[in-house]
């Protein structure tokens, strides 16, 4: 802790998500630095709707927190599993990915573990006071029941905004999801309703990513044969897998993160909207399983009241009588329009960056922003502020808040551990973690890359003993 209140802190991380939390991780053994990180909720979760049973994270179990630039951190995975001995089934179990729950329980443990981190403190505003040269934090301190208990204010010369994304519905539907009783919900807050979902008559699935298809296997397994009605539609062409071949992985490189950042703006935004194979696609395993759940379900003869409809948007939606909705549905590469009446809906939507501006408004005078109005990101992830702010050695660095900036790889856990390194390299002025220059087989741009390959280690020469001693 600050010797007294006023006494401005190296780093105030805001937000406590992985991202964040990776960052408290590694900046924990840094003893010369004083760090405090603040979140809302009363401890830590992730995604818990989407903690579907046997559920796995994309990614393999080493984009923990910290492996990927510190293997030897106690802040890591395998020494989690250590700490519960679970170790040894887990080399047995021969896992590479493992399962969301895991994660969270994981996360949760460094979390708990952690002493710069506290919950339950919401912050209100951030303003730079230039007589200090320092940044102001104002935060609400909540009880156990999420009522204000106390007001706080922190000062420091670093901020992490780690805020994090929150679910998206598409304008159509907001009305619904918004009005009470009306069966519609994001897939978010799935779990929550799954006992709902599986009682309705006929449920709609709305999103061709991941999470629908989840959510379509899971409610196809739990549903009686002949009597599924399910009907599962998405906006994608096809229900296609995700990108997962050694090299197309290499666009979640560092590597490709620097050749990203380097580009013209409208470069990248275009190269954002195309690459939505790189992370929208459905897992191979999840796309196998379910087929071959609708399969079995073939064997007595017969189909499986189930509808799989790729290359569909819906228009608009409406409540039909009293409890059943209405999609006004439109199929883009035909331009036939239709309507679907089901019981329940839920929305695999997705999820979108939450804006910066609430929490920013004070900062917003100094902030400079691209030809689209998005705040400008540097190399190391902090915002472009004016000069009057950075000279005095005050920044703001963001964390998945930058994929128009950095590209694809901004929200993959596979990038935490480097980027919070790279932030905390960036706010130390040293290098405590220091990170590789080259990361990916694959060249980005015309530029020429040589072969870095490490001598043979040779043995260590002895000096021959004389004789006597």
């Amino acid at each position: 802790m600050s010797p007294t209140p006023d006494t401005p802190r190296d780093l105030v991380g805001i937000g406590v998500g992985p991202f964040n939390l990776s960052l408290a991780a590694l900046a924990h053994p840094l003893a010369e630095l004083d760090t405090v990180f603040y979140e809302q909720r009363p401890a830590f979760d992730w995604h818990p709707g989407l903690l579907i049973e046997g559920a796995t994270i994309q990614v393999p179990f080493l984009a923990d927190l910290v492996t990927l630039v510190d293997p030897a951190s106690p802040w890591s995975f395998l020494n989690y599993l250590r700490h519960r001995d679970r170790l040894f089934p887990f080399y047995f179990a021969e896992r590479f990915h493992i399962q969301r729950a895991e994660y969270d329980a994981y996360c949760r443990w460094v979390s708990e573990n952690l002493p710069a981190l506290h919950f339950g403190h919401q912050v209100d505003a951030v303003r730079f006071n230039p007589e200090r040269d320092v940044f102001e934090v104002d935060f609400t301190q909540l009880d156990a029941d999420g009522e204000a208990e106390a007001l706080g204010r922190a000062y420091t010369r670093n901020i992490v905004l780690g805020i994090g994304t929150e679910p998206y519905v598409p304008d159509p539907l907001r009305p619904l999801v918004e009005a009470p009783g009306v069966p519609v919900f994001h897939a978010a807050d799935y779990l929550d309703h799954r006992a709902e979902l599986l009682s309705a008559e006929h449920v709609t699935i709305v999103g061709s990513g991941q999470s629908g298809a989840e959510i379509f296997l899971d409610l196809l397994r739990a549903r009686p044969a002949g009597h599924e009605r399910l009907h599962w539609i998405g906006r994608t062409e096809a229900f296609v897998p995700m990108e997962y071949s050694k090299l197309g992985l290499e666009h979640f490189t560092p590597d490709y993160t620097r050749y990203f950042h380097a580009l013209a703006e409208p470069v990248r935004d275009r190269l954002v909207s195309s690459q939505w194979r790189l992370h929208k696609g459905i897992d191979t395993d999840t796309l196998a399983a379910i087929h071959d759940e609708l399969y079995r379900r073939t064997l007595n003869g017969g189909w499986p009241d189930t509808v799989l409809t790729p290359g569909v948007r819906v228009r608009t939606a409406g409540r039909v009588a009293t409890t059943k909705v209405e999609l006004h549905l439109e199929h883009i590469e035909q331009n036939t329009r239709d309507r679907l009446t089901t019981d329940a809906v839920i929305l695999a939507t997705g999820y979108r960056e939450r804006p910066l501006d609430r929490i920013l408004a004070g900062l917003d005078p100094y902030l400079r922003r691209d030809s689209r109005e998005r705040p400008r990101v540097d190399e190391h992830f902090r915002l472009v502020l004016d000069p009057s702010v950075t000279g005095s050695g005050c920044n703001v660095h963001v964390q998945n808040a930058e994929r128009h900036t950095h590209g694809v790889g901004t929200p993959d856990l596979g990038l935490a551990a480097w980027r919070s390194a790279t932030i905390l390299n960036a706010v130390t002025g040293k290098e405590p973690y220091p990170l590789p220059t080259r990361t990916g087989f694959t060249t980005f741009g015309l530029e020429t890359q040589q072969p870095q390959i490490p001598s043979a280690r040779r043995p260590k020469a002895l000096t021959p003993l004389l004789d006597g001693i």
